[in-house]
């Protein structure tokens, strides 16, 4: 396929890849469907796929899905657990290859990496090569969250650092520079400061629309796969007698082990218990309380909605990013937060009753921008014009 012409809509690829949770995929799609608006859009993900997500305008190819194993992060296997080998890397590497060869984007898009997905670099590393082999320059970004994992390993941000100035022309920061800036978790940002854009937080579209079903306090996890305590500790908690009459919902998220939310169905009681709630952020707007963890998606949700927040925040495994996210909102006055380590029913009940005491959890004048998906349209279609 030539470049678009003269007077056409730009072509972008967009490559996300989501390993345990959903979250970089449900960020993504927001992104997507506004960039459908003004280009035409190609999201390839290498994830296991998530049935109804909504990508607007924008056309999903699928790759060979792969996800973490067992032993985390660095294990990549399919959808049934069996090893992901040599051979699969090489299909699926050269399926993205053709695929960007007959779209022939005018931009690529590439969710978190190098500052994450480096398991990807198999496929990734010859991608941009093959961007920046063209003729035509392609305009390359890197799209992250606001606040990155900490990276421990010697060595591993000096490598990051070191791939953003051959490839990337920018770095797309879907936060707020005023609430936290790239540089506060991950120091070497200064080296490429004029390529970073701050793009605000990408929320969902939230409106006053009075449909659905309305709860006090909804209780969520995200995809699932780590919420397990959370979740069990929340339906203990709702039988304590300061929530009589309360109404609660429970989402599990969809890839909860079934032994667990089957255990989560025994509990009596008048919680609504439901795998998984696509209109959630349309569903926060009229809660009192949000008690989640502290993903982006969900951080973003409960800020455009407006309720009060309960967070705790995911910190298993060494991982600092949900904390950080959670204690700067509780700095703030924004949500009360209660550590992994300290989490039982009663710990969660006491937040919960802060939480019910405390006024909107978005006041007027706060610094988070929640367009960041919009933005991001707007930037990109910028640096085409420029370039």
């Amino acid at each position: 396929m030539s470049p678009s012409p003269a007077g056409a809509r730009p072509r972008i690829l967009v490559y996300v890849q989501h390993l345990l949770g959903i979250g970089h995929l449900m960020r993504i799609s927001r992104i997507a469907a506004a960039l459908s608006e003004r280009f035409e859009v190609v999201v390839a993900s290498g994830g296991t796929p998530v049935p109804g997500l909504d990508l607007g305008g924008a056309r999903l190819v699928q790759l060979t899905p792969v996800k973490a194993g067992e032993d985390g992060f660095g294990q990549l296997v399919h959808e049934d657990g069996s090893p992901f080998e040599d051979s699969d890397r090489t299909k699926r590497r050269d399926h993205l290859l053709t695929l960007f060869a007959e779209f022939a984007p005018d931009a690529l898009l590439i969710e978190a990496f190098p500052f994450g997905r480096r398991q990807m670099r198999f496929e990734l590393l010859p991608l941009l090569d093959l961007a920046r082999s063209q003729s035509r320059h392609v305009l390359i970004a890197s799209s992250i969250r606001d606040i990155l994992q900490e990276q421990k390993k010697p060595g591993r941000a000096e490598e990051t650092a070191a791939l953003v100035d051959p490839y990337f022309d920018l770095v797309l920061v879907h936060g707020s520079a005023e609430a936290v800036r790239l540089e506060e978790t991950f120091p070497l940002a200064t080296r490429f400061a004029d390529k970073i854009v701050y793009t605000g937080m990408v929320g969902s579209t939230v409106t006053d629309e009075q449909t659905g079903e309305t709860h006090d306090i909804i209780v969520s996890v995200g995809g699932g796969a780590v919420g397990e305590a959370l979740i069990h500790a929340a339906l203990e908690a709702s039988l304590h007698d300061a929530f009589r009459g309360l109404r609660w919902l429970v989402a599990t998220g969809p890839n909860m082990p079934a032994a667990a939310f089957d255990k989560a169905r025994s509990y009596a009681g008048g919680v609504t218990l439901e795998r998984f709630v696509p209109n959630l952020a349309q569903r926060l707007r009229r809660a009192r309380v949000s008690v989640s963890q502290a993903g982006y998606n969900t951080v973003a949700d409960i800020l455009g909605a407006g309720c009060a927040a309960v967070l705790v925040p995911f910190a298993a495994g060494g991982e600092t990013e949900q904390t950080r996210r959670a204690q700067m909102l509780a700095e703030r006055g924004l949500a009360v937060m209660v550590s992994e380590d300290a989490l039982d029913p009663a710990s969660l009940a006491a937040a919960v009753t802060a939480a019910l005491e405390q006024k909107r959890a978005y006041p007027a004048g706060t610094d988070v921008r929640l367009d960041g998906a919009q933005e991001t349209t707007r930037i990109l279609l910028s640096a085409l014009r420029s370039a």
